[in-house]
């Protein structure tokens, strides 16, 4: 149930992708002590992006769970941000999260919802 969107604008190469694909995955999954297999993971490269009127490299990750705690999302952001910061190059400073709290009746998943 937690889906973490990231959209930035910098392309990596393909095996670059699939690891910050795996270890964001992995770093949700343990932060959020949700089972790794309910989560989603999109990343987007290369979208035209201007962040503090420049365009050097930049990112907005968005977070939706089920039940996301209001006092993880430091720790998660820190945690978000280290890891485009080592994948990607891109300076915590020009990243943007926005995290949302999702009711499980309004998450669908197997023909059903949460």
């Amino acid at each position: 149930m937690p889906y973490l969107k990231i959209q930035m604008s910098r392309g990596l190469e393909p095996e670059k992708s699939k690891a910050l694909l795996a270890a964001a995955s992995q770093r949700i999954a343990s932060e959020l002590g949700k089972p790794e297999r309910y989560v989603m993971v999109e990343l987007t490269s290369n979208p035209a992006m201007l962040f503090a009127g420049t365009d050097e490299p930049a990112a907005f990750l968005e977070l939706k769970s089920i039940g996301l705690p209001a006092g993880k999302t430091k720790v998660l952001s820190r945690a978000l941000c280290s890891l485009l910061e080592d994948f990607a190059g891109i300076a915590p400073t020009r990243v943007y999260i926005e995290f949302t709290d999702a009711a499980g009746s309004f998450w669908g998943w197997n023909s059903s919802t949460f």
